[in-house]
């Protein structure tokens, strides 16, 4: 089960940086790649397999932060597809500069920049 965990995990933090990364990528332009949407849905597949494979080791975990970063995920995961199903449509048309759309795209990097923050800063109890 170790195992498992391990890639698991290294498939989510694969995903986090192809969402992030792709989003400073193109911070300008204001687009959302199809990519974005693939690495959102890997997260949340991911992070759901995470969390079941830690409850079933009966592991101590803090429900209400992951309840949060999962709602989190979603709402990345829908605006990364509202935008990547815009910037598809534009290109398909041979206009991309259409496929701008600057509120989803930095919806989609500042909530994986959250996501990213809250992972890191909340996952042990300060002593």
């Amino acid at each position: 089960m170790a195992i498992a965990f391990s890639i698991l995990l290294f498939l989510h933090i694969i995903g986090a940086a192809m969402v992030f990364g792709l989003w400073l990528g193109t911070f300008k332009q204001g687009i959302v790649l199809p990519g974005q949407f693939h690495a959102a849905l890997l997260q949340v597949v991911t992070g759901f397999a995470l969390y079941f494979i830690q409850m079933s080791e009966n592991m101590t975990l803090n429900h209400m932060m992951i309840g949060i970063k999962m709602v989190i995920a979603l709402v990345i995961a829908v605006a990364a597809f509202m935008g990547q199903k815009k910037y598809k449509a534009a290109r398909a048309l041979g206009t991309p500069e259409n496929g701008k759309n600057i509120a989803l795209a930095h919806t989609v990097g500042g909530l994986a920049l959250i996501n990213i923050a809250i992972a890191v800063f909340m996952q042990y109890p300060q002593i």
